[in-house]
């Protein structure tokens, strides 16, 4: 009899082990967390209309173009419009904080119409020495773009080759 209270008493060590075992599995562990759409529209400093959103594990982030911007620079401020706020320090900064983050959307459009341009750029789609290179490109067409049309046109290569994007036809086809 003796035998048997053993075998039931490992029994039920074991399934209570199990069991917490299952329940810490289903909690999401902190270090996956992902930012709150607050979190993200608070990190990036913009001037204009810019909100967010979470979805998924993907963090969107809209951004107002002006209309007047676009006449001006044409399909170049187009295109470019994702990137500046992709290759940011804002960006690798959510990334750094919040590992749960896979990736950060931006999407441009014009007040109250169609989309512009979206950039999707992935956790993992930048090396530590592709980031530097990156913030480099960007931080010069932030600052000399619109004196130096290279600068743009750099940003836009480079973002093309590390996102995935989507241009409208509408703004960016050469007419």
């Amino acid at each position: 009899m003796e035998h048997t209270k053993g075998m039931t008493r490992g029994r039920s060590l074991f399934l209570a082990s199990v069991s917490a075992a299952v329940m810490a599995a289903c909690e999401e562990p902190a270090e996956l967390a992902l930012p709150t759409p607050d979190q993200v529209q608070a990190s990036y400093e913009y001037g204009g209309d810019l909100s967010s959103e979470i979805r998924g594990n993907v963090a969107v982030i809209t951004v107002v173009q002006s209309s007047a911007q676009l006449r001006r620079g044409g399909t170049l401020w187009a295109k470019v419009g994702p990137y500046i706020f992709l290759f940011s320090e804002e960006t690798h900064n959510l990334f750094e904080t919040y590992p749960g983050l896979a990736g950060v959307r931006v999407v441009t459009r014009v007040q109250s119409g169609p989309e512009v341009a979206s950039a999707l750029l992935a956790r993992d789609g930048m090396s530590g020495v592709q980031w530097r290179r990156g913030l480099n490109i960007a931080g010069r067409a932030r600052r000399d773009g619109s004196t130096s049309l290279t600068l743009l046109e750099s940003l836009i290569r480079w973002g093309e080759d590390h996102t995935e994007f989507e241009y409208n036809p509408r703004y960016t086809s050469r007419r």
